[in-house]
């Protein structure tokens, strides 16, 4: 019979595990401590500290702390109550004694499921980010998969070498191996767009040009220089790079280069990426 936690039991529930089950594993490990990257902002040096003697969490760039429930209801921003629910999903199966240590050189994600879009928490993060579920299902599918023995869910968007873009409002992820999304109808233009949702966001605000082009999807910028090989094929591309100081920089350097490329970013200059753009319209 499955039994329900209150907050003196699910103190002990380990802070590695709901990291883990929320998509964060850490950048390096010791024998009585874990530190991650901060999940509540962006950074690159990891400054979130686990203390697995006390099982308690402390955040030097904030120089804030707590327990697992804290850190759950911040995440999440929920309350303590739903806090619990969530951390009482994995009751059964777990543990308190038995801790459990990620190997950063370990990290491997296993896909289990692939399907239409149907979890509840996925079309919510679709409806924040203005997203018809219609649109993500035409390019998106709904992908279950494991790592460490936790079961993650996530948006997915296929890559051109078989690899996963994996979105969900708690993370970004991705499965092996890595590459660009290359949609293709040997239409005569061709769109690229930096990520997943720069792609939806087109395909609500523009679904004609959409239909009519190929499209292709970085998945990074790290990958334009191997999308080069495919300018040729095309009279027009449309460029659609993020307004920060890597698109700007890309988007010179391919209209410099090409002159059949041509910058479209004018539609969302006040904004960071078109997401940013579509979100702001729909809002006015």
């Amino acid at each position: 019979m499955k039994r329900k936690i209150n907050c003196e039991s699910a103190r002990a529930f380990p802070i590695e595990k709901a990291l883990a089950k929320l998509g964060h594993f850490p950048q390096r490990t010791a024998e009585k401590e874990a530190w991650f990257l901060s999940p509540f902002r962006s950074e690159t040096q990891a400054s979130f500290k686990v203390s697995r003697t006390i099982n308690r969490w402390y955040d030097h760039g904030e120089g804030v702390g707590g327990n697992v429930i804290d850190l759950v209801c911040r995440i999440l921003k929920c309350s303590v109550k739903e806090a619990l629910a969530y951390l009482n999903q994995d009751w059964p199966s777990f543990s308190f004694q038995q801790h459990q240590h990620f190997d950063s050189k370990d990290i491997g994600i296993t896909i289990t499921k692939i399907q239409n879009i149907k979890h509840p928490a996925l079309i919510q993060y679709l409806n924040l980010r203005e997203i018809p579920l219609q649109i993500a299902d035409t390019y998106c599918h709904e992908v279950w998969y494991s790592f460490k023995n936790f079961k993650f869910f996530a948006i997915g968007l296929r890559n051109y070498k078989g690899g996963w873009e994996l979105r969900n409002r708690i993370f970004k992820n991705g499965c092996s191996p890595k590459s660009y999304t290359y949609l293709r109808n040997n239409n005569k233009q061709l769109i690229i767009l930096e990520g997943m949702f720069d792609l939806l966001s087109l395909a609500v605000l523009k679904e004609t040009l959409i239909k009519v082009s190929d499209v292709l999807v970085l998945n990074s910028i790290t990958f334009v220089k191997d999308i080069e090989v495919h300018f040729l094929d095309y009279e027009r591309i449309h460029l659609y790079l993020d307004n920060d100081e890597a698109g700007i920089k890309m988007t010179l350097y391919l209209t410099n280069n090409y002159s059949n490329v041509f910058d479209e970013s004018e539609i969302y200059k006040d904004h960071k990426d078109l997401n940013d753009f579509l979100c702001h319209e729909r809002k006015e």
